[in-house]
């Protein structure tokens, strides 16, 4: 059976065409989120579709998930990025017990039975602070993009301490770091501890190992340790992580039930 599932997320549009039979991901894509939301979400699916060589009606079911899941009417039907994180994770790493997501605008900590199945979860999508959106405010203030922030960071020798958690504050903070002739590898190292101890303290106290890192923030190398050093436990990063709530949303659909 061949499934789809589109992530609808802040930043990004992520899809991907799962063969739920033989086990196996046929095609996956990400696009630029923007106002219309189901066109571009359209067009990401009819490129996946076209390089695997299927049609639309070849297509089983198709489940929309994350933050504009309701605006992609297409989909057969909607399902939380909380589930659809957690199938897709243990998916790829049945033994995970943590899942940590950091994606543009928001930020998750779920915790996960043996079997997969979601025992807890907490969510911040209300502050920038512990999300993508600090780094890309940190990207365009020192004009460079996420590669080069994440090289940064690994030359730092001692990173700063970021003490504003808002974001409007902490840019102020950082550019008087800066000006007082604080390295740049160690202010971004900064950055990426203080964004880290921010998911640190949303998790509390039910972080269970093994745990693994995902969301489009975790193709930062440099997250994945500054998340291992505040929570004290190895952190692992799932492979495309980026793609994991899509994953999870496509191998949930069910056949459609026809018109």
């Amino acid at each position: 059976m061949i499934t789809a599932g589109i992530d609808a997320g802040s930043r990004s549009i992520k899809a991907v065409l799962c063969d739920t039979d033989q086990r196996k991901i046929l095609a996956s894509g990400v696009a630029d989120q923007g106002v219309k939301q189901e066109q571009l979400a359209a067009e990401l699916f009819d490129r996946l579709l076209h390089s695997a060589g299927l049609t639309r009606a070849q297509v089983s079911g198709v489940v929309a998930t994350g933050y504009g899941r309701n605006a992609i009417r297409f989909a057969d039907t909607t399902i939380t990025e909380i589930t659809c994180h957690a199938r897709g994770v243990h998916r790829l790493a049945p033994d995970a017990r943590t899942i940590i997501e950091i994606g543009g605008q928001d930020s998750k900590v779920i915790s996960l039975e043996e079997g997969g199945r979601v025992r807890d979860f907490a969510m911040n999508d209300r502050c920038a602070a512990g999300t993508g959106r600090f780094l890309e405010m940190v990207s365009q203030r020192l004009d460079m993009d996420w590669d080069k922030l994440s090289a940064l960071a690994n030359q730092s020798k001692k990173p700063v301490l970021i003490s504003n958690m808002c974001v409007v504050f902490a840019e102020t903070e950082i550019i008087g770091l800066l000006a007082d002739g604080k390295p740049l590898p160690d202010v971004v190292a900064g950055v990426q501890n203080a964004i880290a101890t921010r998911v640190a303290a949303l998790a509390g106290r039910f972080v269970t190992a093994p745990v693994y890192f995902t969301g489009g923030v975790a193709l930062q190398p440099g997250m994945a340790r500054a998340l291992a050093e505040v929570l004290e436990c190895p952190v692992q990063v799932v492979p495309q992580p980026q793609f994991t709530g899509a994953l999870g949303a496509a191998l949930s659909a069910k056949p459609a039930t026809p018109k």
